[in-house]
């Protein structure tokens, strides 16, 4: 029944954004859920006090909570993607890729040409993301996560 509303009504695409102070709790919040090791309210404060740090949300309404979001480390002509987070009951909507093609828009327009990211091995969904979005792969780190995972280092040049 949820699929036939969804096909009748489809939800309206996320509003895309730059992050604010008032959105920590969320962004505390969605990686908790999102990671094995999800990253506290103060080192998401500390984030984005960096002046080298982008932050961008997808939100479902212009007063609405985040759903999904990315941040990135710059500097310039490169960047490197640490994390990308989408709330579980809107993953495989578009919003990720929405989050990723907004945000590396905005780095473009800093003069970012080359963005990197780390992606565990086994994570399907997020390397089928990135590929679709122009990353490469270019390296590997053996036994990188806690659980001994790889992670792929990827890449993307504009």
């Amino acid at each position: 029944m949820k699929r036939l509303l969804e096909r009748l009504f489809p939800p309206r695409p996320p509003l895309l954004r730059a992050a604010t102070a008032a959105d920590i709790p969320h962004l505390a919040a969605i990686h908790a859920r999102a990671f094995a090791r999800g990253w506290e309210v103060d080192e998401f404060e500390r984030l984005l006090a960096d002046r080298a740090v982008r932050a961008h949300v997808a939100a479902a309404g212009p007063r609405r909570g985040p759903v999904g979001f990315i941040l990135s480390h710059v500097v310039p002509p490169e960047a490197e993607i640490l994390t990308v987070a989408v709330v579980t009951d809107r993953r495989r909507r578009g919003i990720g890729r929405a989050l990723v093609g907004f945000h590396l828009a905005r780095l473009a327009s800093e003069g970012v040409t080359t963005s990197f990211l780390e992606v565990e091995a086994g994570n399907a969904a997020a390397r089928t993301l990135y590929t679709r979005m122009g990353y490469r792969e270019v390296g590997r780190r053996r036994g990188y996560y806690a659980g001994g995972g790889d992670a792929l280092v990827m890449r993307r040049d504009f």
